[in-house]
């Protein structure tokens, strides 16, 4: 291969460098040869498979799981594991606020209550139900105004039965029953609700997805053949991501949360993929290719960095695996399959349609009434040829490299300044809130806020394994007592009695009656602050620092967020270090070179920056939100968005980075001039890119109008991060960085050139 030692200043020329060299026998080019033979077996078992992939994934959402940032060896996993299984306790999977319009005192009213509270008891699956009426008129189970009290109740089996469930005792017992209006709440029936809300999203985001993509595609190729492939392939990649997460789901538990996510990622990717595929299949036919050719020379070029593209975001994603709680992991496992899936999709069953379609790529031209006769240039131009002319995107890269140090200081001071929002993070846990306004376990969990002084839907729970209550009965009582006095402690039920304000308030009853197991005991305590929340999450602390009997294990939902605070915390160096190597290393076999993968990380960093100020800025603290639905507003961030969001994220920036390297890695290679190459790599790469963002953020978008928080935050992060990167990094960070390297871009150690000769990827 010749290298001309053009000069610096040659990124100013305005004719494109001479066109690829033969395909040649490469791997790549071999597969597209067989695929260009075999291109209607192909093509029948991709049907065969379709046909059985959509009666299996058919149901997957009502499989999958709504929990998941329990870690599981932590001190909240523990109790809540022995509360389960030896005391048939703990926190009420459902609670339901039954109104009436009398005070709930009334004697008639008091009757339908105990029996209300009693029906629910006998239901099939109930361990417990417990009320206002049944604890002998409990003051805080009844509201302020007196007009409303709570029942609560405790299911049995593991989080499939409790859902099951929950789905058929909810619907007996919600609307009117007499004179009681009742309405339900309780972590189970949010995530039952949670799970509906997510199903319905789906259909909506790739009902608008799926026509704006079209038109966008129609946009980029003009012919209505060459648009739907992308299309297709995006459509597989969605049936496909179906069949992963039920096959998934029978060895891991996966989170419902999933199979948004993982639908748009792989959408998305797929008709990423497949726009590169389908240009540079057009552009090697407009250079005079035969099919076959074309199909071998897009394999081994375009279909190679597909490849190195799914690899970099596959490697990204497969960070959250280091972390122990299934959310996260679930998110890695679907992802990743997903991803190899899409590129699957673009470089296998892709090549074969366009084997069968041939030079008919181009049919029914669009934009054909609105053409000058005789403009073959524009035409040219259209169908994916190499531009012969400087376009905008060499004039901005030419323009940046002249004054580079301005230019990138600038976009970097920027992209700095939009990150500084989320040095005021708060992290929680997705509760009722993360529903829209009007779902019914979210208005009946604002009424316990406004009506109910005291969390009785949400204690801290604490378990002490091996203590005999009979033997050490005052030892409990002292320890429950010490517990009723710390600030915000209401009342703490303990196999004793109830203590409130260090005071003995209750004896032994039916509130206590199941906190004695043969494992040991247990305290319920009940405080006047949201779980949720930084003061929640302080009283957690508060209640293990307090001297126990014998050895305490505090669970409850605030244990659950501060152990996982503190287990991300304790992985996320591995979690960044995985996602540095496996990148650098990547980058480095695709390229040769040190620096351009450490310019690559750090560039991404940048990009991610006004996706995480802007989570902040709008979704915790509220401004602007009226522009994506005006969710609710809890001044808190899901705990483990950010580290899905930088995964997946930074896979997609990786995804950029990579086509744009493929293309810049060749001009360098032609001519040997850095300038050249970066100036003529944007030029080639630019309107496809931008394509391909645009048609990814449009997807993002799509999905981010459901109406959880979780996923619109996910969808409108992740939409930002892939504008910001496609436009201020690529089109200003990248030239200039890489102006201001000079040659150094391309340079290794002697011994990592000979090793990357000997394993690295050349074709």
């Amino acid at each position: 291969m010749s290298r001309n030692k053009a000069p610096e200043h040659s990124a100013e020329r305005t004719t494109a460098p001479p066109a690829d060299r033969p395909a040649g026998r490469s791997p790549l080019a071999r597969l597209g040869g067989l695929l260009f033979r075999r291109r209607l077996w192909v093509l029948v078992a991709t049907v065969v498979a379709v046909g059985l992939a959509i009666p299996f994934g058919a149901d997957v959402e009502s499989r999958l799981s709504e929990g998941g940032i329990t870690a599981p060896d932590s001190e909240s996993a523990r109790a809540e594991q022995l509360l389960n299984d030896e005391f048939k306790s703990g926190s009420p999977h459902l609670v339901f606020v039954v109104s009436a319009p009398q005070p709930v005192d009334d004697p008639q009213i008091s009757a339908e209550g105990t029996r209300l509270t009693q029906r629910l008891a006998d239901e099939d699956g109930v361990v417990q139900a417990v009320s206002y009426w049944s604890l002998q008129q409990a003051d805080p189970l009844r509201s302020e105004d007196t007009r409303s009290a709570l029942v609560m109740v405790r299911l049995d089996g593991d989080e499939d039965a409790v859902r099951k469930a929950a789905k058929r005792i909810v619907p007996a017992y919600v609307g009117q029953q007499g004179d009681l209006t009742v309405k339900a709440t309780g972590a189970t029936q949010v995530r039952v609700e949670i799970e509906a809300q997510s199903s319905e999203d789906l259909v909506t985001a790739e009902l608008l997805a799926a026509p704006l993509t079209l038109i966008i595609l129609l946009l980029v190729f003009g012919s209505v053949v060459a648009a739907s492939m992308p299309l297709a392939v995006g459509v597989l990649a969605v049936i496909g991501s179906f069949v992963i997460l039920r096959l998934l789901d029978m060895l891991v538990p996966v989170s419902v949360f999933s199979v948004n996510i993982t639908t748009a990622l792989g959408l998305g990717l797929a008709v990423d993929y497949s726009l590169f595929i389908v240009t540079r299949y057009r552009e090697e036919l407009a250079g005079g290719r035969t099919v076959s050719d074309a199909i071998a020379q897009t394999l081994r070029t375009a279909g190679r960095t597909v490849i190195f593209s799914a690899l970099t975001v596959a490697l990204s994603l497969s960070a959250m695996l280091v972390f122990p709680m299934y959310h996260l992991r679930s998110f890695a496992y679907s992802g990743i399959a997903v991803v190899l899936l899409a590129a699957l999709g673009s470089i296998v069953v892709l090549p074969a349609l366009l084997a069968v379609l041939g030079r008919r790529i181009d049919a029914l031209d669009v934009r054909r009434p609105f053409r000058r006769k005789g403009a073959k240039g524009d035409r040219r131009r259209e169908s994916g040829a190499v531009a012969d002319t400087a376009g905008f995107w060499h004039r901005l890269a030419s323009a940046v490299m002249r004054r580079p140090v301005p230019f990138t200081l600038a976009v970097a001071a920027l992209l700095i300044a939009l990150g500084i929002p989320f040095l005021r993070v708060e992290f929680g846990d997705s509760d009722d809130r993360v529903l829209p306004p009007e779902a019914p376990s979210h208005q009946a969990a604002q009424v316990l806020r406004e009506q109910f002084d005291s969390q009785e839907g949400s204690p801290i729970s604490v378990v002490l394994p091996g203590v005999d209550p009979a033997a050490r009965g005052t030892e409990i009582g002292d320890y429950a007592t010490r517990l009723s006095q710390l600030p915000g402690i209401t009342r703490v039920d303990a196999a004793t009695g109830s203590y409130a304000k260090g005071v003995l308030v209750a004896p032994p009853g039916p509130a206590t009656e199941r906190l004695t197991a043969d494992a040991g005991t247990a305290l319920s305590v009940i405080s006047d602050t949201e779980p949720y929340s930084e003061r929640g999450m302080d009283l957690v602390g508060t209640v293990r620092d307090v001297q126990a009997p014998a050895e305490a294990l505090v669970g409850g939902q605030a244990a659950v967020l501060v152990d996982a605070k503190a287990t991300i915390g304790d992985r996320l160096p591995w979690a960044l270090g995985l996602i540095a190597a496996s990148t650098m290393v990547l980058l480095f076999l695709f390229t040769g070179s040190l620096l351009i993968p450490l310019k690559a990380i750090v560039l991404n960093l940048l990009s991610l920056t006004a996706t995480f100020g802007a989570m902040v800025w709008v979704f915790q603290e509220g401004h602007l939100s009226w522009l994506i639905g005006s969710p609710t507003i809890t001044g808190l961030i899901d705990i483990d968005t950010p580290v899905l969001m930088f995964c997946v994220a930074f896979g997609l920036s990786m995804d950029y980075e990579v086509f744009l390297l493929s293309r810049i890695k060749e001009e360098y290679h032609r001519t040997g001039d850095n300038v050249a190459a970066v100036a003529w790599g944007l030029e080639r790469t630019g309107r496809l890119v931008t394509a391909a963002a645009a048609l990814v953020a449009v997807i993002l978008m799509a999905f981010a109008t459901s109406g959880l928080t979780p996923l619109k935050l996910l969808g409108v992060g992740l939409a930002l991060a892939v504008i910001m990167d496609a436009t201020l990094v690529r089109g200003i960070l990248v030239p200039g960085f890489m102006r201001l390297a000079g040659r150094a871009n391309w340079w290794a150690p002697r011994p990592l050139r000979r090793l990357h000769e000997k394993i690295g990827l050349s074709d």
